[in-house]
This record gives structure tokens, sequence and C-alpha cells, in this order.
């Protein structure tokens, strides 16, 4: 029996150091694994390199570790609601590499599969391909870091020749991710939209430690409803069905039908 239960979150990410790389999931505050997140905090863990679709918000998620300056760059799709991430990329604080979504989901995907790279019609014609998108800036709205120029070639894939380009896989020393329920071999299963970039997330990290809403025994779960085999789960850490879920943007209609007259039989 192979059991990779944590007694807490914070024995879960003890040994990440310094300067570690880690992808993590969730998509806006969907998903996001906050009690590694907040544990991570806790232990002063810093100059991280994240790859996760976004950065939280100022206060949540991974923002929480964006406004301790633990985070040395980031590799996201979306940054737009994060005040404090603006803030630290125009001034030169923070590296951010801007990929595009469904790019960013193969690269981790491909990296979980152990594909080395992969071309695609994403980003052709425009600076993802052809450099020169600021990663950093020097503090004085000058560039310090640029993206390079990638790879394209040409290929007839549905018999029309058109350009691609070369995008290459990531792999992180850890992965940290949120699951409804998982077993103690580390089998996962997700949510709704927490099945965002958790699975994607997991595949990537050299160590994966999974975070589940309800732990049960080996199985509990229905062999076809698993959605992560616990072969990409190194660790798993009980945080209860309790747990605080965030939503980023809450919009809500004032219903009100009961002051209208309604006819009667209607």
């Amino acid at each position: 029996m192979i059991d990779k239960t944590y007694p807490s979150a914070a024995d879960a990410v003890a040994d990440i150091p310094d300067g570690a790389s880690l992808a993590v999931g969730g998509f806006g505050l969907s998903g996001n694994p906050i009690a590694l997140i907040e544990a991570l905090l806790a232990q002063g863990t810093r100059d991280l390199s994240i790859v996760s679709n976004n950065c939280g918000v100022d206060d949540w998620g991974l923002g929480v570790l964006l406004n301790a300056k633990r985070i040395r760059k980031m590799t996201s799709s979306y940054v737009g609601e994060n005040k404090e991430f603006e803030r630290q990329f125009l001034s030169g604080e923070l590296e951010l590499e801007l990929t595009p979504q469904g790019t960013l989901a193969e690269k981790l995907r491909a990296g979980g599969a152990g594909i080395a790279a992969f071309f695609t019609q994403t980003g052709v014609g425009t600076q993802v391909a052809e450099g020169g998108l600021p990663r950093k800036y020097d503090g004085a709205g000058g560039i310090a870091v640029a993206s390079p120029p990638k790879d394209v070639r040409a290929f007839a894939v549905t018999g029309v020749e058109r350009d691609y380009v070369l995008e290459e896989a990531i792999v992180t020393d850890f992965a940290l991710v949120h699951a409804a329920k998982g077993d103690t071999h580390g089998n996962l299963v997700f949510h709704k939209a927490a099945r965002n970039f958790n699975p994607l997330a997991a595949m990537a990290g050299r160590v994966c430690i999974a975070q589940v809403e309800e732990l049960v025994a080996p199985g509990e779960l229905d062999p076809d409803g698993i959605h992560l085999p616990g072969i990409y789960v190194h660790r798993i850490v009980e945080v209860g069905t309790d747990i605080e879920k965030r939503i980023e943007r809450r919009t809500v209609t004032v219903d009100d039908s009961a002051d209208r007259d309604i006819p009667e039989g209607a």
C-alpha cells in the first residue's frame, strides 16, 4: 500500500526551497490551492518562479505571495485582476512571461507527458513568435528583458501549408493543486470549474502536492470518475469541505418579482 497523505499543508510544502519553480492550479480564484499557498507564505519561501493561469487577486490566491514579494517570475496567460501585479511588473520588480492560454495549457500537459516541444499556429505573426514582448522592465520605462524569437516552420497539416511556432514544454520542481476528493494513493476528482488548470499543473510538477476537501480510502472512488490518476500525485493533504472559496467578481441581479402584480392563476 502506498499512503501519500501528509498531516498538514505545512508539512506537505516544508521542503520547497527558495528559488523553486511551481505549477499552480486554478483559474481566477476557482480551484486555488489556498491552504498550500498560505503554508508556503508562512514558512517564508521566496524567489519563486510560478506557472499559473493568473496570479489571484491582491489579497487572495497567489496574490498573497505576490504581496509579500515572494515571487520572482510569473508565467501566465492573464494578469488583469491584480493591481499589485501591475505595479511590480511595471517597476521592474517582477518578471512576466505572458503566454496564450491554450498554449500555456498544452505546455503543461506536454511537460507531464514527456513531450519536449510542439508546434502550434497560436501566436504566428505576432510578438509571441517574433520576440520582443517585455518580460521585465528596468523601472524607468525601458525594457530590461524581452522575449526571444521562436522557431517558425511551415506544415501542410490540413493539406494547406501554414506556419506554426515551436513552443517548449513546461516542467516545474513542484506542483500545487486543489481537488474535491482524493484517496490515499493520490487519485483525484475535481469539482466542476476547479477542473481547469489543476490536472495540467499536477502533471507538470516533478513533485505534485494536492490539497483535497475530502480524503477517502483506496477503492472508494469510482475508477471511471477519476480525473487525475495517482501516478501524477506524490503528496496529499485533507483540508476539509468548509475551506474558504472566494469568487473573483460577484454579479447579482435583484429579484423584484415580489413587487410585481402577478395575475391570478399565472
